[in-house]
């Protein structure tokens, strides 16, 4: 068999971050009640076959302020991550303002088709009464919320609290400090805290590099790299290394009970430690770790939000080159890749050229496919999003390293302008998929800036976007 062919890794499984939400169905008996009370019980039926999701539902529809009261109290001590209010008929406009007033978190404002006229008369009412439910919300000071007219959920909506929800829970960890120099990736931990909820623990790259583990795991670890890589280049110095540091940083991970970890890759990793960490993070990736290169913090939460929505393995790049004649980009890095995402075409290999020859790094062609591209960066104060769609084409080894080439639907050159006019550091995360508009819906919920050349509406019926 070709070298680096073996499937020995374990795939990471792709799996959404579950959440919790509350619904409600509010109504008015001058309209429809009973229609709406039929609509609504199919809608609770077709909920519930949704991936990942707790439904708390108040099952009786919502029609006086009594009732909007009594959900208010009900639905407070469920620690719901969003809110549904389906608009089943026109109703009071206190019904909306009772229960967010208990529920600080985003609104979904769904509003239903309406129903053939029956002898002249208006049977729902719905537009009008999220019309109401949205200019009450606004005038009161809230952004969270979205607004749809259809008559099914809005799956991108769930999917950006799942994100959220993600953020807000995670424990971010960072070996060592930024990479020397990459002031741009540097964060304030208060500023991501307050705008996300994500803590961030620090730790010393000795922690990492004196942490016990076993020989057994250690030979298990360099097994899988045998089998997964060419190791044919290595000293057995070298891969004993990475297969202990792999051990280690796995075993280090879960033992902090970590979310993610940014690590400060060099140069101290490979002049402590005789080996750079890029081989063991590929591994580890490859089973569902969240491992950021340079120290790079913002960077781990792109990828918190990517796995977040059940994405395949996100990854940081650089934006390492741009053919303006043939139109494409390089998206490039020294060794890191997620090794599940090789070509299956190229050997996928252990090179040694980094560090001065300590190594070790992965090297391979990342596959073809659909890309989405995503950096939530802080910068002045406050936090902005980037979004790309892109594709990946084939291309030969030609590099050391973990690499892929790309184009857009656009030219590369006007999507380079907008990452350098606007000042956004230099990795992103990268998934294979279309994972656009939760992510859109995440910025507006947050109040952030998206810097994008995508045109995609936040609702069914919203058409403009705050996209550049």
């Amino acid at each position: 068999m070709k070298l680096g062919l073996l499937p020995s890794i374990h795939k990471e499984q792709s799996v959404k971050h579950p959440v919790k939400i509350a619904v409600v169905c509010l109504a008015r008996k001058t309209y429809d009640f009973g229609a709406a009370g039929e609509l609504y019980s199919k809608i609770r039926e077709d909920l519930k076959s949704v991936e990942a999701v707790q439904w708390c539902f108040i099952d009786e529809l919502v029609i006086s302020q009594e009732d909007g009261l009594a959900a208010a109290k009900k639905l407070a001590g469920e620690h719901v991550d969003g809110l549904i209010c389906i608009s089943g008929t026109f109703h009071l406009g206190h019904l909306v303002l009772m229960i967010k007033r208990e529920l600080a978190v985003p609104v979904l404002l769904w509003g239903l088709p309406e129903l053939p006229y029956n002898g002249g008369k208006i049977r729902l009412n719905s537009v009008c009464g999220v019309n109401l439910n949205a200019s009450n919300l606004y005038k009161s000071g809230f952004d969270d919320y979205t607004v749809i007219i259809q008559n099914t959920v809005d799956q991108d909506w769930i999917d950006a609290l799942r994100v959220i929800k993600a953020m807000k829970g995670s424990k971010i960890g960072i070996i060592g400090y930024r990479a020397d120099g990459f002031f741009n990736v540097g964060v304030q931990d208060n500023l991501l805290f307050g705008q996300t909820g994500a803590l961030v623990d620090h730790y010393e790259l000795s922690e990492v590099h004196n942490y016990e583990v076993g020989d057994e795991e250690v030979s298990r670890r360099r097994k899988q790299l045998a089998d997964t890589f060419d190791v044919s280049t290595l000293s057995a110095y070298q891969l004993d290394k990475v297969s202990r540091l792999s051990a280690k940083l796995d075993a280090f991970y879960h033992a902090n009970g970590l979310s993610a970890l940014a690590i400060r890759c060099w140069p101290e990793f490979a002049r402590d430690f005789g080996v750079s960490p890029c081989a063991a993070m590929s591994l580890l990736q490859s089973e569902g770790l969240i491992l950021a290169c340079e120290g790079d913090i913002d960077g781990a939460l792109s990828m918190i939000a990517h796995k977040a929505l059940g994405a395949e393995t996100p990854f940081l790049f650089d934006f390492s080159q741009v053919d303006f004649e043939q139109d494409f980009a390089l998206f490039w890095h020294c060794g890191v890749a997620p090794c599940n995402l090789w070509d299956g075409v190229c050997n996928r290999s252990l090179d040694t050229y980094f560090a001065g020859g300590k190594g070790v790094t992965a090297d391979f062609v990342l596959k073809s496919g659909e890309l989405s591209v995503l950096r939530i960066d802080s910068a002045r104060g406050g936090y902005r999003m980037f979004l790309q769609k892109a594709k990946a084409i084939p291309m030969e080894k030609l590099l050391k390293g973990t690499y892929m080439k790309v184009v857009f639907d656009r030219p590369v050159k006007d999507v380079l302008n907008l990452v350098l006019d606007n000042g956004l550091a230099h990795h992103s995360s990268v998934v294979y998929g279309t994972y656009i508009r939760a992510l859109e819906l995440v910025a507006k919920i947050k109040g952030w800036k998206v810097i994008c050349y995508i045109h995609m509406p936040f609702s069914s019926i919203t058409i403009q976007t705050f996209c550049l």
